[in-house]
């Protein structure tokens, strides 16, 4: 286990930036799922995202990026931290619980990833440089889409082929929003189809996990994360590391977690283009 200090607030400085050799556009509210597959209001509602990309530029790599709010709250956004840093950055919305169940959230993270890999090329984007990233529930919808399969097998894409993993303070046992549904409290934890940890496998993308402090953290999240990070590599998965940024809570790990973020996707992208696994 890795910890990071207060001084990762000040690492951002150190990224390179590409603002002057790029310029970038923002295109907003694009609906996500297949037009060919049944809607209602409230999925054409929240079923959107906003794709911020550099312009005239080519194999970029790109991060989907889900917000946060406990599967009930929270809407489409493209962080701050994430501009002007040569990514095509795809905010997603997808719908809330109580409206819908949580396998229906799942479903609406995984059609827009989905989206991503048919749609970024049009952006200057190559499909195997794409990364899911996102905050808490965002976190969540990352590992459930990418460990679980059969969500991106719907779309016939191989989930091995996300080109990375990085979660914020995510889930890894079953969310407590399913929990909700069950009339099951918060503090009594289960471990089923609908927790990350009940799918874990040797072949999936590397897997950077991110937490706040374990004191300050909401509920057990760090140790999740840790438990997780355990049984990837037991299992025989051996690209996942845990971060755990001491200083940090739930709410206010998520600046300080960016640089990681940035660092992963370029590492990871940079290994991928000399392994020659994509075209150049």
């Amino acid at each position: 286990m890795r910890k990071i200090l207060l001084f990762l607030l000040f690492v951002t400085l150190a990224i390179p930036t590409f603002s002057q050799n790029a310029a970038y556009e923002t295109k907003k509210d694009i609906s996500y799922y297949p037009a060919s597959t049944k809607a209602d209001a409230y999925r054409e509602e929240r079923c959107k995202l906003d794709v911020y990309y550099p312009k005239n530029k080519s194999n970029s790599s790109t991060i989907v990026w889900f917000h946060g709010g406990s599967l009930t709250g929270g809407n489409k956004e493209i962080p701050r931290e994430l501009l002007e840093k040569g990514f095509i950055v795809i905010g997603v919305g997808y719908r809330l619980s109580p409206k819908v169940l949580v396998k229906d959230i799942i479903e609406d993270a995984t059609a827009s990833v989905a989206w991503a890999f048919n749609n970024v090329a049009s952006y200057g984007g190559n499909n195997k440089l794409i990364f899911v990233s996102g905050h808490s529930a965002g976190g969540y919808l990352d590992m459930m889409l990418t460990l679980d399969k059969k969500y991106l097998a719907k779309y016939h894409i191989d989930a091995d082929s996300i080109a990375g993993i990085i979660p914020f303070s995510g889930q890894a046992i079953t969310h407590f929003t399913v929990r909700q549904e069950r009339k099951i409290k918060d503090v009594q934890p289960i471990i089923d189809e609908y927790a990350p940890l009940y799918h874990v496998r040797p072949t999936a993308p590397p897997m950077l996990l991110i937490t706040g402090d374990r004191e300050m953290e909401m509920l057990g999240r760090y140790e999740e994360n840790a438990y997780l990070a355990r049984m990837m590599k037991l299992a025989g998965h051996k690209a996942t590391v845990v971060y755990e940024l001491q200083g940090f809570g739930h709410g206010d790990m998520v600046v300080p977690a960016m640089p990681l973020l940035i660092k992963e996707v370029n590492r990871l992208s940079k290994q991928i283009k000399e392994n020659k696994r994509i075209g150049l």
